[in-house]
């Protein structure tokens, strides 16, 4: 029998969405969303096509005691919504530093739900951060514009390599001091 490990993050409830811990059970629903071309390429660490494997290492992962990053999956379930409309995590990257990375599915383009979500995420701040940083690709304006809505600021130019395009992609970096 296997038992699911008890993952000690908060739920946090919206209107529309919850964003609650990774459970294996989203291993389907994950993979058809990631699985997306378009997805995968607005990501730097999703690959495409996705190997197999690679959403059960990732939820695996999501819910290991030790984890580096913390994982909540959009479920909008409870508003009769779908069960995974897409993936937030905070990633630590020193004491109370952290790097917000988020992906919407395809479907749910266009509606606010990652505005929604990140704003959410930082309202509760479960990791008592007082400052989270987020990249994002050039070419992609609409996450850098959730981000700029939800108060960050432009940091500068970089370059981060996708997995999905197999190349290095020019990104403008942010930051967020919280209180």
């Amino acid at each position: 029998m296997k038992h699911d490990t008890i993952v000690t993050q908060p739920v946090i409830e919206t209107d529309r969405f919850a964003l609650r811990p990774a459970r294996r059970s989203d291993e389907g629903l994950i993979a058809l969303y990631a699985g997306d071309e378009e997805v995968a390429r607005n990501t730097a660490s999703i690959p495409h096509p996705l190997p197999p494997g690679s959403i059960e290492a990732f939820i695996q992962r999501a819910l290991a005691v030790d984890r580096m990053e913390d994982v909540w999956v959009m479920d909008g379930g409870n508003a009769m919504g779908a069960e995974v409309m897409g993936v937030i995590s905070l990633k630590r990257v020193d004491t109370g530093k952290a790097e917000i990375s988020f992906w919407v599915a395809p479907a749910f383009w266009n509606t606010g739900l990652a505005s929604e979500a990140v704003a959410a995420l930082l309202a509760e701040n479960p990791l008592h951060l007082d400052t989270v940083y987020a990249t994002v690709f050039q070419d992609n304006p609409a996450s850098a514009r959730v981000l700029t809505h939800n108060g960050f600021q432009y940091l500068g130019d970089a370059e981060t390599f996708s997995v999905a395009r197999n190349a290095t992609v020019p990104t403008w970096t942010y930051s967020l001091k919280l209180d």
